[in-house]
């Protein structure tokens, strides 16, 4: 008998992690109190058995923004311009995190947003590291579940497309809809690093696309997803303590290049990536 997508999404978000990554989870729920809700472990690091000098990924599910925070202005950002986004070390690990609300949780992995940059991203593994209980496992788990969906309604099937193929577009797709530092060929590997995975997901998700939904749109979702991140970019020069040194060092990691930068361009991170963005795109490092 085929899985539910559901139970599917279930169990993978079950599945053990390193105990470094469940105790920096459990750190940055801390440091937001009772607001948080959930956080979920995601990207290329869960597929890492050396974590050290690596930058971990995670979500912060919180429950409303105002209770997340003690500065008002980081509520408001974070409602305006959804998700803020904050570097964090713990037990000699570094990690950034993405903080979101329940509801923009459930919004933004479904296929009333153009925007791709949470979809995107749970449609692929990811894991449920830490919850406040269960009922905020299974608001996570429910959103979740929507992504995959979502992720192949947009792209459309074609016919005689190959399920794989489908989901290698799928996220090529999506790869081009954000400014990205990967190489040519990443959105690929995504599905070439655990294809049984997507087999597995394949049929589940399908039926669970909603009737009548459509797909498409594309152009216009690349224009207002690089935009968003630009916009994004902007936001975190105030929110993300070092965000030039990482921003440089992601492209220098996904892109082979060898960005340095100067002392200014550190002191002055939203200028800095102004300035930077043009040489960037001409040279391809980030599409």
């Amino acid at each position: 008998m085929t899985q539910s997508l559901r139970d599917l999404v279930e169990a993978e978000l079950s599945q053990p992690v390193d105990a470094r990554v469940t105790a920096m989870a459990q750190a940055i729920a801390a440091k937001h109190g009772a607001a948080s809700r959930s956080v979920l472990f995601y990207g290329s690091c869960l597929r890492e058995s050396q974590l050290d000098g690596l930058m971990l990924d995670f979500y912060l599910i919180v429950s409303n923004y105002d209770d997340a925070y003690d500065r008002r202005w980081l509520a408001t950002a974070n409602r305006l311009i959804p998700p803020n986004v904050f570097p964090f070390q713990h037990d000699g690990l570094s990690s950034k995190y993405a903080v979101l609300s329940e509801a923009d949780f459930h919004r933004l992995n479904g296929p009333e947003t153009r925007n791709v940059s949470v979809w995107a991203r749970f449609a692929q593994p990811s894991r449920l590291v830490w919850a406040a209980g269960d009922e905020a496992r299974q608001h996570a788990v429910s959103a979740v579940a929507r992504a995959a969906p979502t992720l192949l309604s947009a792209a459309g099937s074609q016919k005689g497309e190959e399920p794989l193929d489908w989901w290698r577009r799928a996220f090529a797709l999506t790869y081009s809809a954000e400014l990205r530092a990967e190489r040519s060929g990443r959105s690929g590997s995504v599905v070439d690093a655990d294809p049984d995975r997507y087999r597995r997901f394949n049929a589940p998700a399908i039926s669970e696309i909603p009737k009548g939904s459509k797909s498409g749109q594309w152009a216009r979702r690349r224009l207002e997803g690089k935009m968003l991140s630009i916009v994004r970019l902007a936001k975190a020069s105030l929110t993300y303590a070092g965000g030039a040194e990482y921003i440089a060092w992601k492209i220098n990691r996904h892109a082979g290049t060898n960005i340095e930068l100067t002392p200014w361009q550190k002191r002055h991170p939203l200028l800095a990536a102004i300035n930077l963005l043009p040489r960037l795109l001409r040279s391809g490092a980030i599409r």
